[in-house]
Order: C-alpha cells, then structure tokens, then sequence
C-alpha cells in the first residue's frame, strides 16, 4: 500500500499506520514525497515494514515499537527516538542524536551520523557504518553502539554501562570514558548482533570503551572530571 505525502497529509498516514487493522492483511506500505516532513512514522507499534523514498526531518521512526522501517535518505534530528522494539534502516546520513534514549530494537545508519549519537540511549543497539560525531553516546546507560568509521571528540562522556565499538579512530574520549579490554565474552557478544543482521565484519577489528566508574559517586578527589 502506497501514500504519496504530496497528496495525503501526514497526520493521517501517521494515524493509519498507528491504529493497523489487525484484521488487515496489508503489512507493507510506502511512504513517497516526505520532502524533509517531521515526525514522520513515530509512534508505530505492529509488525509491519514501512520503507519511505526520501529524506525525513526531526524525529522519523520516534518511539518505534515492533515495526521495521526504512529510509531512503538521510534523516534530521533524533532519529529513532527513544524507540522500545522493531528495526529502523538508514540508507544515508543521519543528524544529531540518533536513538536518542533509545530502549531497544535496533537502529542502523549506513552514512555517517553527527553528534551525540545514542545520548542517554538505554538498552537500544546502534550500528553506524560510517563515522559518528563529537559527544556520541553521552550519558549512554544500555546497550551498544557500533562504528564501524571514526568516532569524533569527547566519546561516551559520563557514560554509564552500555558498550562502545570503535573500528576505525577516536579522536578523543570524554569523562569517565576508557579504554577496555576486547575479550571473548564481547567478540561472541558482536558477533551474534552482526549474524542476526546479517553483517559480515570481524568483531577482532573493534576496540571496547565504557565506563571507568569513577562519577557514579561524587568524590572530591575527581571533581575536575566532573
């Protein structure tokens, strides 16, 4: 099932795509003509694959459950925000926060994403094939983010428990953020996301970063890390 954006206003594309006729038998729909529009498919809870031709404003995809979706463009501000299930696809670049307090599912971005990729993303698995911006994974709580680029300044700045993958370089790693050791435990842990994604890249070429642990608890003794 086809929606032309130029001809059906988004607010009732939207509303159709939130309330599926679970008696329906259409699971598949297209979205043309987006033209940069915002909130485009948020707040979708079945299982259905929406694939949209185009480029996309602020918050595409936003609190995503279940559905699969994927764009054929690049996408503005926060994508995939705070999404709980599901599957989003980038096939371009994406802006700043990207999966924002995201929950889980799994967002893809085959471009390069800006800033503050995955801020305060709690439990949600990002992949960017390119590189991602300064700030990303900020306050990050659960879950991980990939990269299989270069990641920019100040990486995973006062991040709590999720995990970082790098691939390529980290120009810098912000607050609390180090280093750490690329075991067996996380090779088998990426490996089984890229299998599931059908990715086919070797875990051995990443390097691990996360928490040092040192800002749980405020001790005079870092306050300059503060």
């Amino acid at each position: 099932m086809n929606f032309d954006l130029n001809k059906k206003k988004l607010r009732e594309v939207n509303n159709y795509l939130q309330n599926i006729d679970r008696k329906d038998n259409k699971r598949k729909f297209e979205l043309s003509n987006p033209q940069g529009q915002h909130a485009i498919c948020v707040g979708l809870k079945d299982e259905i694959d929406v694939t949209i031709k185009g480029h996309t404003g602020y918050y595409c995809a936003g609190m995503n459950q279940k559905a699969n979706i994927t764009v054929h463009g690049n996408v503005g501000t926060g994508v995939a925000e705070n999404m709980m299930s599901g599957k989003v696809i980038i096939k371009g670049n994406a802006s700043q926060s990207a999966g924002a307090t995201g929950n889980g599912g799994t967002l893809i971005i085959e471009g390069d994403a800006s800033s503050r990729c995955g801020i305060s993303m709690k439990g949600i698995n990002i992949l960017v094939k390119g590189s991602v911006g300064h700030m990303s994974a900020f306050m990050a709580q659960k879950g991980n983010l990939i990269v299989f680029g270069d990641a920019d300044s100040d990486l995973g700045d006062s991040i709590y428990e999720a995990k970082i993958f790098v691939k390529g370089k980290v120009k810098s790693l912000g607050a609390d953020c180090v280093e750490k050791k690329m075991d067996e435990k996380n090779i088998n842990e990426l490996n089984k996301i890229f299998k599931e994604l059908n990715i086919s890249e070797d875990p051995k070429k990443f390097k691990r970063y996360g928490s040092a642990r040192k800002l749980y608890h405020f001790k005079i003794d870092n306050l300059s890390s503060y």
